[in-house]
């Protein structure tokens, strides 16, 4: 790669010791200078000089929480997405049923990804209601959340479920009829499982699918991504994503806590800079809008509810828990002491409480208390104070959902939850004011890759419809962005490399067409949209990416679907 010197309306660098710069001159794909263009050229006397064009350059944005691979297989073609940004009503889906039926061939396994019955208002399909669209075509529909899943009548004779119905797994079960037979619904990841990777082996390149993700989180501004539920069965899927020319991500993995093989290393082909395993991932409790998080405060009797299949008399129950404290505890002892990074996905209070609990009693066992663990909540959407207050105390990062309040903030005010409670979900002012480090995270497949509508968000309190609940709870802009770039590569355990324009640090930016402190947040999405993305020092070409994927024999990767659970948290 050429040494090059990088200019733009203003380069903004997240470094407090030089806030701003004119440019930043880029050798071997990382970072040699920043500031003056005179100061980069004369620190790079042979470097191109490259007007970007760009309004502002900033540090490519970070996800730490996502699931860029098996988001790509679950909801890029060959499947067709139904999330509610994409078909906003149950209508909408139903015409993108129509197309589906009418634009393949009658004996192709058709997938729809994102139904979400809340924002759909619809509930959550049979096989009989399927079976009335489709008649004997295989068909399978994933909830957004990534806990349902809905499957025709053709799905279950195919598995030969109709003559002899699988047993519930652990911490998962099937709906079922009164005979016992399958209902056409399933919930928690092994039901996923089983439904869904036979059906994906079926269909499509699996590894081109992940492709097309990593390219609409390029789009986004992503240059740094995570899987927080990493299979080592993946490994060789991402070796040959990050092989590809003009791959766009650098990817940070958390293995799930039921592999049985979390507590053991894990090496890559590519260099540690592209893919690296950095932790263990738990679940306390499940999402929100299934009615299975674990909450002190009971959701409400509404049409909304009701439609969305959630019985305020049992939902959000200490039954939503997924582990014991004694559970937790053991897979804390075997992990700690191998020097992982814990990180527990924990939305409902009684949730966070007990991942606080089973983290203080094992930060103390260890004697981690005071170093620099970094351990992790994810969500926190019913986090108050006093749960910032102690993650702060304890060392413990939190990363929260923006999206969660966008798409869903005006059904939790009043609909799922009371005011005084859904109108404070997703309390990012208070996280921040705890001094806790707080990032911000997309969670794909569960909501588009838009960090910039991210910092939006938790800057404005604006819901996607434009109203406003808990404008105390908003951050402030510089807040915002710090949490999508320095403190989501702090979280990662990444800051020494990315998060900042930085001497030392790999030259990851995004450009954006506007400078984001020069427009209220309220238009910031409108206003500050992403040119393009650069990785390493060289600005990512996504024709190119996929076309290197989609031009080499992926066979060897067809068993990635049979390992993929679409949507994920």
């Amino acid at each position: 790669m050429p040494d090059r010197v990088l200019t733009a309306a203003t380069v903004i660098t997240m470094d407090d010791d030089l806030p701003r710069a004119e440019a930043v001159a880029v050798s071997d794909g990382s970072i040699v200078a920043v500031g003056s263009v005179a100061h980069c050229v004369a620190a790079l006397p042979a470097a191109q000089l490259v007007d970007t064009g760009a309004a502002a350059l900033l540090p490519g944005f970070i996800e730490p929480h996502g699931h860029p691979l098996v988001s790509g297989i679950a909801t890029q073609p060959p499947a067709r997405s139904i999330a509610p940004w994409d078909a906003p009503t149950w209508a909408d889906v139903q015409a993108v049923f129509a197309e589906a039926i009418a634009g393949s061939e009658p004996g192709t396994p058709l997938w729809f990804a994102g139904f979400d019955a809340l924002l759909h208002r619809h509930p959550s399909p049979t096989a009989r209601e399927l079976d009335e669209i489709f008649g004997d075509r295989v068909t399978v529909v994933t909830d957004n959340s990534g806990h349902g899943v809905y499957f025709s009548s053709a799905l279950i004779k195919q598995n030969g479920w109709d003559v002899t119905p699988p047993a519930d797994p652990v911490a998962a079960h099937y709906g079922r009829n009164a005979d016992g037979s399958l209902n056409g619904q399933g919930f928690e990841l092994p039901v996923l499982v089983a439904v869904t990777g036979p059906l994906l082996a079926q269909m499509g390149d699996p590894l081109l699918s992940a492709a097309r993700y990593y390219a609409l989180m390029s789009r986004g501004g992503y240059t740094s991504t995570s899987d927080m539920t990493y299979d080592p069965k993946f490994r060789a899927g991402y070796e040959a994503l990050a092989a590809a020319t003009s791959c766009p991500l650098r990817v940070s993995m958390w293995e799930m806590s039921t592999t049985g093989t979390y507590s053991e290393p894990e090496t890559f082909t590519a260099p540690d800079t592209l893919l690296h395993k950095a932790g263990v991932k738990l679940w306390t409790d499940g999402s929100p809008w299934v009615g299975n998080i674990a909450i002190s405060f009971p959701y409400l009797d509404t049409e909304a509810t009701r439609t969305a299949g959630i019985d305020p008399a049992v939902a959000g129950s200490l039954e939503s828990m997924n582990y014991t404290p004694a559970q937790l505890d053991a897979i804390l002892d075997t992990a700690a002491p191998a020097g992982w990074q814990m990180a527990f996905h924990a939305n409902g209070d009684l949730a966070l409480d007990l991942a606080l609990d089973a983290y203080e009693g094992a930060l103390t066992r260890h004697g981690l208390l005071g170093t620099d663990h970094r351990w992790r909540i994810e969500h926190a959407g019913a986090g108050t104070r006093r749960h910032f207050d102690r993650a702060a105390r304890l060392g413990v990062h939190v990363s929260m959902s923006p999206f969660q309040y966008y798409y869903w903030g005006d059904l939790l005010d009043g609909q799922i939850f009371d005011h005084d409670h859904g109108s404070q979900w997703a309390a990012f002012a208070d996280a921040v004011a705890s001094g806790a480090c707080v990032s911000l995270h997309n969670d794909g497949s569960v909501s588009p890759p838009t960090p910039v509508i991210n910092v939006a968000t938790a800057a404005s309190r604006r819901t996607r419809s434009g109203q406003v609940h808990g404008p105390d709870q908003a951050m402030t802009l510089d807040e915002a962005l710090r949490a999508q770039t320095i403190n989501a590569a702090r979280t990662l355990r990444r800051d020494h490399l990315v998060g900042s324009i930085t001497v030392g640090k790999l030259a990851d930016f995004v450009e954006l067409t506007a400078d984001p402190y020069d427009v209220h947040p309220d238009k910031l999405a409108d206003t500050a949209q992403v040119r393009g993305t650069w990785l390493g020092g060289q600005r990512v070409d996504l024709d190119v990416f996929l076309a290197a994927v989609g031009g080499t024999d992926n066979a060897e990767h067809a068993h990635l679907a049979e390992h993929t659970k679409p949507g994920c948290c």
